[in-house]
Parts: C-alpha cells; structure tokens; sequence
C-alpha cells in the first residue's frame, strides 16, 4: 500500500519526509533534542503558529526560538499574559484589558480603583517569577463569536467582551490558558509560562481606554522581557545610562534651552542652546553650498487650496494646525512640510533640461500635531526644522544625483563622531502611483547608491512610500541605541500633481523626477541625541562656550580680557569668570557645564604670557604659551576634529 510522504521544507533549502502529519514540537524535536527545548513558535509557510499546531501538507517551515526577533516578540507578548496573570492571581477584584508588545518589551493595561504603587509593582514582578517558575502549562481554545462573549461575561471581564463584539463576526477568536487565568488573543505563544526568565517591571502611567480621553482611566504597567539574563542587564544598564544623559537634564545643566506649558512641544532656545542651534545650520549650510545646492524660503502659511492639490489635506489632516482670520473665508494651514512650496519655487519660470538638476534646499520651518502624551523634549516636538533639500532631475540623472546624496550624508555623520551607520531600503508598495518602467528605474538608482557606499543595508519590502522608493539612514550612538535620521526618497506623484515641468530636449513639456533629501531630518531632534550620544560633551568645534577663562587673583583681569579678545577675534566663542570664586570652584563649575576648554590664569601665567589649560573630562593640566595655544586652538575648530 503506497503512503503519501509529507514533505518538510528547511529554511536552509533542505527537506525531511514523514509518514503523516506532523506538529511543531515533534519537528523541532526531529531536527534535535535541544531545537525542541529551545523552540517556542513554528513558522508554517511564513505564518506565525503555536507549536501544537499540526503539519498537515508538504511546507516550508521554520522552528522560532527566543534567539529571533520574531522570537523574542513572542516572549515579550507572553510577559503580557504572565504580568496580567500575576496581577489576577494577587488582585482578583482587577479586570485586564489590553497587554500587547512595543519596541523593547511590552504593557498591560488594567481596570482597577485602587491604583497600583512602586512597592504593587515589586510584588508583581516576584510573583511572575513565581509564576514562570511553576511552568504552567499554555493552552488555546478556538471558540465562537458568542461562546467568547459569554465566557467573558461569565468572569467579569467587561473590557474583553467589548474588544470580542468588535472583532468581525468572520474572524476566528482564540483564548489562551495558563493556570486559572485566561486572556483573549490572536497568539502565538510559548508552550508553558517558563520560558518567560529575563524580565523586568519598569514604570506605571495612566492610559484612557481605547485612547479615547472620554473613556475610563486605566492604569498602565510597563515592562521589558528579553531571551536571556545577559541581554535584559545589558538594555537595563543601556536604560540607566541613557537617564544619565538624558538631553532634557543637561539641556538645563548647560543652559541651552526650556519648555513650558503654554507652549506645548516647541523649544524657548537660550542663547548658548541657539548658538548651538546656529552652529549646526551653518554647518549644513556650508555642506550644501559646497554640493550645488541653493538655499530658499518658503511661507509657513499657505492657503488650503495648496495642500488640497498636493494630497496632504486628504492623507495627513488630522496632524496639520489649521488657521482662520475672523474677517476671511479662506482656510490655511500652518505647513507641516516643506515639499510642495519647494515646488512652487521651481515652477517659477520656464526650466529648460539644461537647468537640471536644480538642488534646492531650506531650513523650513514646520508644525506637525502630536498627542501631547507622545511630546519628549527636542525628539518629539510639535514644531521643528527640517535640513530640507528637494532636487528636480531627469530619470537620466537620478542614479548619479542619489550617490552624491548618500556620500554627502555620510561624510556630514562621519564629521560628528557617529561611524556605525546602516541603511534600510524600502520598495515599491502594493498600492502606487506610477509605471513599474519608472519604479524600476527609481529602485535601480536607489540601489546603486547604496551599493556604492559599502555600507551594510537591509530591504524593507513593500515599505516604500506610494509616490516612491526610499533610503533611510540610522545611526548607532555612543550607547547602542539606533536612531533613523537621514532619508533620500524619490518621488514620482507630486511633481505631477502640482504641475511642475521642465522643457526637454525634444521640445516637450516633461514632469521632473523629484528627489526629498533630509540629512538630520530635524535639527532639534538631532541636537537631542548629539546631547545624548555625547553626554553632554560636545566637540569643541561645536560647543556653544568653547573657552572659559577663570582668573586665580583680580590682578591678572587684564592680561585675562586681553586673551579673551584674542580669542574672540578668532572667531572662538569666551566667557570670562572673574569672580572672587576659588580656581577649584570655578573650575568645577564650568565642568559641570560641560565646557571643552577651562584656562585657569595667575600671575605667573601672566608673566609669562602663558595659560594654564584644563580639557574636559581630563585632571591633567598643560601649560602653554599663548600664541602657541590659540594656534593649535583654532586649527581644531577648523578641522572639525571629534576628539
């Protein structure tokens, strides 16, 4: 009698052959003892599944280990169920609601009058570890639309049966089991509460269920969950530095900059944050300069209409600030992107191909609306600037005119100190605007340029914009954490849409192809992780008090403004102190104020015509002639040296 062989495609292009179906656990035990152990999900024909699941047809299959991404997002999703379970166990009067994962672990959110404390949250996170301990079994049941509803009923659990009558009546509702409790949820999930070992309960907040502000109060418990020990003690030191450099706390050490309620997610710059702030735009600008850019300006009001024809009043409304003068009809909108007054610059006259490319560049402005939950100093704002560029090519100069851009943005990292760079690379979606014929040559420049950097990237298929593909840059920081800033996207849509055209050598009218080119992205945003990246001790081209010089004795004032002016006349930026303060005193208090250079002067100094110079970060003092040390001094600033 012939038996049908079930065929088990590997990941690696291998195949295993059984005699029947077969489940999850009994492949990955098939493959070896320790996979079995080890697996926690399985992979069937790219579908995430539990590892009961049985194999039913010839596929392509994968065991999931926590080792994954893919893996460890179950993990996290299972330190929901076993925060919620622990929450139940301790407090049963408690109703659960929603407990899915985010970027780094996960929460849970409850319904609960007495609202939990610091010394709750302990107790929670032991009795997890209790919980993870017993190895409680997980278990799914596939029920129907009404029997879910009134098992929910049944336990009290209001809130779950609201989220089971909103879910389409076709959708199939799972619920999973550990111990005595029960949680609805699409899964998959680990075998047993056991796999949950590296975790850690981090912070509570409140949350409006649904986020619906005309909802009840719920009370939010975050967590972060990892594969192991080693990696949770790594995030959690990660964690506990990034808090030591926090950009809000030395924004105020340093006297850069402020915010205030009546002026919710936007910056009161200080004069040393603005100096800062300065720096970096002409920085940028010079950059630009160099690379056949040319600098414009555009209204931060235009009139509806223009966002109407440009598509952001139909796909990005709900995030535009919108104003009205009483005496007039008309409706206008307070720009939350530079792109289509760029075009309106580029349509003034006729452009011939020789023209091309047109490289034009803005520091605009713009105002975006974000909840003010989400505002978090200057990397969540309502208000900021963009290092904008917009440049209008022909299909023929794409590629050539992507490799510049790329190059440019990475020599600008490099001359910050962020070396570790990665590129991500998004293409055509399924719904677009465009013919493949454009899209292919879009995605072909795209490629090339990243290609010519050397540079490691990852594609993110289907993730591109519907007007165009996209390349974003994301940085590494001094303490691991990654950060997207720069993007190159071409765009097919809005050059047509808003009528822009160029003379080409035929005679004809033809729309251009329209390069977004962004390199910081936000400046306020990337003076924040710059803060961060380097704790607050910026280069010394770039520190905003380069030099302070802190007097021993009044009797050397003189020789001290003498050195100051000098310095100034340099284009080096001086604070004097001459106060009667101690050298120590001063000199402790310009270190916590992360200035680079400290010149302590005496009479000796004086005498001499030396200073005494003391670097950030260093106990070592050097002693130099004057003319030698402002020599060496400005040769820094002008090299742009990091360190």
């Amino acid at each position: 009698m012939y038996i049908r062989m079930l065929r088990i495609t590997l990941p690696d292009g291998n195949f295993k052959e059984f005699p029947e179906h077969i489940s999850g656990f009994e492949f990955a035990e098939s493959i070896s003892k320790s996979l079995k152990n080890e697996a926690i999900a399985v992979k069937i024909n790219g579908e995430l599944k539990d590892l009961d699941t049985l194999i039913t047809e010839d596929s392509k299959v994968e065991v999931i280990t926590s080792k994954s991404e893919e893996g460890l997002d179950i993990i996290r999703h299972d330190a929901a169920h076993l925060l919620a379970q622990a929450v139940k166990e301790l407090y049963p009067e408690t109703q659960v609601t929603i407990g899915p994962t985010i970027e780094n672990g996960f929460y849970y959110d409850f319904a609960r009058e007495e609202p939990f404390t610091l010394e709750d949250l302990a107790k929670i996170e032991a009795h997890m570890k209790k919980i993870s301990a017993r190895n409680d079994k997980v278990t799914r049941r596939v029920m129907s639309r009404d029997e879910a509803i009134e098992y929910f009923k049944s336990l009290g659990e209001i809130y779950k049966v609201e989220i089971i009558k909103s879910i389409p009546a076709q959708e199939e509702i799972k619920i999973y089991s550990q111990g005595g409790f029960a949680d609805l949820c699409r899964g998959p999930h680990s075998p047993s509460t056991g796999k949950v070992k590296a975790f850690k309960l981090m912070k509570l907040a409140g949350a409006y269920w649904r986020g619906d502000s005309k909802n009840p109060m719920l009370q939010r418990i975050y967590g972060t969950a990892w594969s192991n020990e080693t990696d949770l003690n790594a995030y959690l030191k990660q964690i506990e530095e990034a808090e030591k450099r926090d950009h809000r706390k030395l924004g105020k050490e340093m006297n850069l900059f402020h915010f205030q309620e009546e002026g919710p997610g936007v910056v009161f710059w200080h004069p040393k944050g603005w100096s800062l702030f300065q720096k970096l735009v002409e920085y940028i600008r010079q950059k630009q300069n160099d690379a056949g850019f040319m600098e414009i300006a555009t209204p931060e009001i235009l009139d509806r209409s223009l966002w109407e024809a440009s598509g952001h009043w139909e796909k990005f409304q709900d995030n535009m600030f919108i104003a009205k003068a009483s005496d007039d009809e008309k409706v206008f909108a307070i720009k939350p992107m530079n792109c289509p007054g760029g075009v309106q610059v580029f349509k003034q006259g006729i452009v011939s191909y020789k023209e091309l490319p047109l490289r034009l560049s803005e520091f605009g402005k713009v105002h975006r609306y974000e909840p003010s939950g989400s505002l978090h100093g200057l990397m969540r704002v309502r208000g900021f600037t963009q290092d904008d560029a917009h440049v209008f090519c022909t299909e023929d100069q794409l590629t050539d005119e992507c490799k510049k851009m790329c190059s440019l943005i990475l020599d600008i990292y490099k001359d910050f100190g962020f070396d570790e760079v990665r590129l991500k690379f998004s293409d055509r979606p399924e719904k677009r605007i465009g013919s493949d014929e454009v899209w292919d040559k879009s995605e072909k420049a795209l490629r090339e340029a990243i290609e010519a950097t050397g540079l490691p990237y990852t594609v993110n298929p289907g993730e591109g914009a519907f007007y165009g593909p996209k390349i974003e840059f994301v940085l590494r920081d001094a303490i691991g954490r990654d950060w997207q800033l720069g993007t190159i996207q071409v765009d097919l849509n809005l050059p047509v849409r808003l009528g822009a055209f160029y003379i080409g050598e035929d005679g004809k009218k033809h729309h251009p192809v329209m390069i977004h080119r962004a390199m910081f992205g936000s400046i306020e945003r990337f003076l924040g992780i710059m803060l961060e990246h380097y704790a607050g001790k910026l280069p010394l081209w770039l520190a905003p008090v380069q030099v302070v010089i802190a007097t021993i004795t009044n009797q050397v004032d003189p020789y001290a403004e003498e050195v100051a002016l000098t310095l100034k006349r340099q284009g080096i930026q001086v604070e004097l102190d001459l106060n009667n303060d101690k050298i120590n005193y001063k000199v402790r208090k310009h270190s916590l104020a992360k200035v680079p250079v400290i010149l302590a002067l005496g009479k000796n100094e004086m005498e001499k015509r030396e200073v005494s110079v003391r670097r950030l970060g260093s106990d070592l003092q050097e002693v130099l002639d004057l003319n030698d040390f402002i020599n060496k001094l400005v040769q820094e600033v002008k090299n742009h040296k990091i360190n």
